[in-house]
């Protein structure tokens, strides 16, 4: 067998179709993985909508996956055809992972634990990457916390928000935070989802249907003081826009930091000496992250087999590749909150 179904974007802001491609052969250091299950994240409607990030059509998107090693490039070692694997994909083609085969490279992946399915093991990779790179990370990739993940340093007693506490970041942010003994843990989200944030690690929620993020700043502040003597020097914008980019900055202390997952959108003369604002990139494939990427693989595989961290709630979709196709409208129009949209392009179309 040469070829594979792949879901193809056929040229900027263009439509998407399944289409045959070539099934690509292992380079020395890297995988072939049969994909039994793709996770789809928001900037993979965003790059159709935006044509941003992919230079060359046609193209095939997704970066979320989980499946089986099918072939072993030379110079692997600790790898073998049947593993059962979940990893980050990349916007190339033979990288990207809404197809039935992609490459991986072998120190950029890890090995589902039996008790977790393809599809829990697919929603990991992006998500966790985003939180664990912007909290644990050297600068300039994130605001290096715990650059070495000793596992001595915590932050008892200081307060942090996550902003967009349901969203796929914001579930992996919360448990990061928990696991760092930040406390207390105040998530912004819909009381809807109160329990679940709690089960990993919340303290507190301000419910965002009865909260406006104009709001949020007094509420924050009114938790903060209630519950603690450290003033809040951390916010993390999982949901990230404008407006609630101007409530993370507001509600930050004087010298903090606001960790924000698109673009910083704020006007110069909205800031103020001593607060940063921080984008993260959550990427383990750009040259100047590979290196702890790398690192952080060998820790998440632990972490994830030892139940340190678990992965988000999954919503299988039907129709294997077409699938996708549903499933980013979905993403787009907001109606997806606090689960993962997982496909499997092994299921026929």
């Amino acid at each position: 067998m040469s070829e594979q179904n792949s879901l193809i974007l056929d040229g900027p802001k263009g439509s998407f179709a399944v289409s045959k491609r070539p099934i690509p052969k292992p380079s020395t250091g890297e995988l072939l993985v049969k994909i039994q299950a793709a996770a789809l994240n928001p900037v993979d409607w965003k790059i159709r909508e935006h044509d941003m990030f992919v230079t060359e059509y046609p193209a095939v998107l997704g970066s979320d996956a989980a499946g089986d090693v099918e072939e072993v490039g030379e110079g692997v070692v600790g790898w073998k055809k049947g593993d059962r694997i979940y990893f980050q994909g990349y916007y190339t083609n033979d990288q990207a992972t809404f197809q039935q085969y992609c490459l991986i490279p072998a120190d950029l992946a890890a090995k589902i634990p039996e008790r977790y399915s393809y599809s829990q093991a697919a929603t990991i990779s992006v998500a966790f990457t985003c939180a664990a790179f912007a909290l644990f990370a050297p600068r300039p990739i994130g605001i290096s916390l715990n650059p070495n993940f000793d596992v001595a340093i915590k932050f008892t007693g200081q307060p942090v928000v996550v902003i967009g506490g349901s969203t796929s970041v914001g579930l992996y942010a919360i448990q990061l935070l928990h696991h760092l003994s930040f406390s207390p843990i105040i998530a912004y989200a819909s009381s809807t989802h109160e329990s679940y944030l709690r089960e990993l690690g919340a303290t507190h929620l301000i419910d965002r249907r009865a909260v406006s993020f104009s709001d949020l700043p007094s509420a924050v502040s009114n938790l903060v003081s209630k519950t603690t003597s450290s003033p809040l020097k951390l916010v993390f914008d999982a949901f990230s826009g404008y407006d609630a980019q101007k409530a993370a900055y507001t509600s930050c202390a004087d010298g903090g930091e606001v960790i924000t997952v698109n673009p910083d959108a704020l006007k110069p003369e909205e800031k103020v000496n001593g607060k940063n604002i921080f984008q993260v990139v959550g990427t383990v494939h750009f040259p100047h992250t590979r290196e702890f990427g790398t690192k952080m693989w060998k820790v998440l595989g632990k972490w994830f087999e030892d139940g340190v961290i678990v992965p988000n709630r999954a919503e299988d979709l039907p129709n294997g590749l077409q699938g996708i196709v549903d499933g980013l409208e979905k993403m787009k129009s907001g109606a997806v909150s606090c689960v993962k949209l997982v496909a499997h392009p092994q299921e026929a179309v």
